[in-house]
């Protein structure tokens, strides 16, 4: 199981939301590439980062701030927001970034996403943001008709490497994760799942190593690292314990 760190990009800084609001965002820290660096140093194994803007405006736009990251930690980092062509993927991929996320565009797309996979094996993720089972997208201003797990079984064959899977009604709010849902569509797909949204303690940290719950990849935890409520050190440390007894 990988713990994922989350930075969500907003006009340059490290910001956590509400309930996927982006008026609702929180500043948590100015400096992303410090924060980065932070989350290396604390024993974290892969980044997980977010371009809000990019997500809503359609292209990168925290750019810079992604560029600073890479320069910053030598563990893989992987991207979305705002990336919605296969230009985009390749410079993206070009510049460090180890697997490229694409949630609008597999809704729109998903010929994109096969073509992407194609070129580049294991380092596409398709992301899939939930919002009452339903498939929201732009920065989940949208929400369509389709549900996760039907968007999910679109790409079963296409070499997707991991989704992830973001229920929109936990995220930053530090209820818990939707577990119940987030196993519902592992089981449902052959693809390595990443459940988002909710993490709030080590009782989450110690649900997502028992049996049921191996089958997934990780999980991806904001709010609760940021403001102290998850201790890094404990949660990779019961990680760390798990695997030991698996081996």
């Amino acid at each position: 199981m990988i713990l994922f760190p989350a930075i969500d990009l907003k006009d340059g800084a490290c910001v956590r939301l509400k309930l996927g609001d982006m008026n609702e965002a929180t500043v948590f820290n100015a400096d992303p590439a410090a924060q980065a660096r932070a989350f290396e140093a604390e024993g974290f194994e892969y980044l997980h980062v977010v371009d809000l803007n990019g997500a809503f405006a359609g292209r990168p736009v925290n750019g810079a701030a992604v560029e600073a990251i890479l320069a910053s930690v030598k563990m893989p980092v992987q991207l979305g927001g705002g990336i919605r062509d296969l230009a985009g993927i390749e410079t993206w991929l070009g510049k460090g970034i180890r697997r490229v996320i694409l949630g609008t565009i597999a809704l729109r797309d998903p010929d994109l996403v096969r073509e992407a996979c194609r070129a580049h094996p294991g380092r596409i993720v398709v992301g899939i943001d939930a919002r009452g089972g339903r498939v929201a997208v732009e920065g989940w201003a949208e929400t369509s008709e389709l549900t996760t797990i039907e968007l999910a079984r679109r790409f079963e064959d296409a070499g997707v490497a991991a989704i992830v899977y973001t229920d929109i009604d936990r995220d930053g709010v530090l209820k818990g994760l939707n577990i119940e849902s987030t196993l519902a569509l592992a089981r449902a797909v052959q693809i390595p799942v990443i459940a988002s949204g909710g993490l709030a303690s080590l009782d989450d940290v110690r649900r997502l190593l028992e049996p049921d719950c191996r089958i997934l990849e990780g999980a991806i935890s904001g709010r609760a690292l940021y403001d102290g409520r998850l201790d890094a050190t404990e949660a990779l440390k019961l990680i760390r314990a798990a695997r030991e007894a698996l081996n």
